[in-house]
């Protein structure tokens, strides 16, 4: 399936939405150049300084994190429903201990403009370059929300990725919920 230039905000709706479902599929790689997936289920996109950007978090406990500091660009996915099992399989195993990749038949293939591949079998693509980075500040957040998400500390660290391409499958409408 040929993949084709979108606007970021294209996909906007549906993007959310599969992230609300089963999850994203972000994309690092390390200084070693090994690939690493990991299934994201917090995260927006917007406009911020002018430029289009989608903001994960990521927690300093996950392989992913380290592969963050070492090389911060990355990939989202938009996985279509069919591959919800590997959306929670890579959500719930690191990359520390299993290749995912192989685990769960998912195709790593070159990105455009940033180190991470792109996932073959996903929908749509969003590549990324860390403008800016921060930690969440436990002081600073809602006493419910801190009592919901950390309850064992473990705070998110922010990302938030220029979007320098996208792009989907042509036929990304058809897959992606509308």
């Amino acid at each position: 399936m040929a993949k084709v230039r979108v606007r970021y905000t294209d996909y906007f709706a549906q993007t959310i939405q599969r992230m609300r479902e089963d999850g994203l599929l972000l994309v690092t790689q390390g200084g070693d150049g090994k690939p690493n997936v990991m299934t994201i289920g917090w995260g927006t996109m917007g406009s911020i300084w002018s430029r289009p950007v989608f903001i994960v978090l990521v927690r300093p406990s996950r392989h992913t994190y380290s592969r963050l500091e070492q090389a911060s660009d990355f990939t989202v996915n938009v996985p279509p429903r069919d591959l919800a099992a590997a959306a929670s399989y890579c959500g719930t195993v690191s990359g520390r201990d299993h290749d995912k990749f192989q685990e769960m038949h998912l195709t790593p293939i070159p990105s455009r403009e940033v180190r991470p591949p792109i996932l073959k079998e996903c929908v749509v693509h969003y590549e990324c370059r860390t403008l800016h980075r921060n930690d969440v500040v436990p002081e600073t957040l809602a006493q419910a929300v801190r009592e919901e998400a950390y309850p064992g500390g473990d705070f998110h660290r922010i990302y938030f990725g220029e979007i320098v391409a996208a792009y989907a499958d042509e036929d990304a409408a058809q897959r992606l919920p509308k």
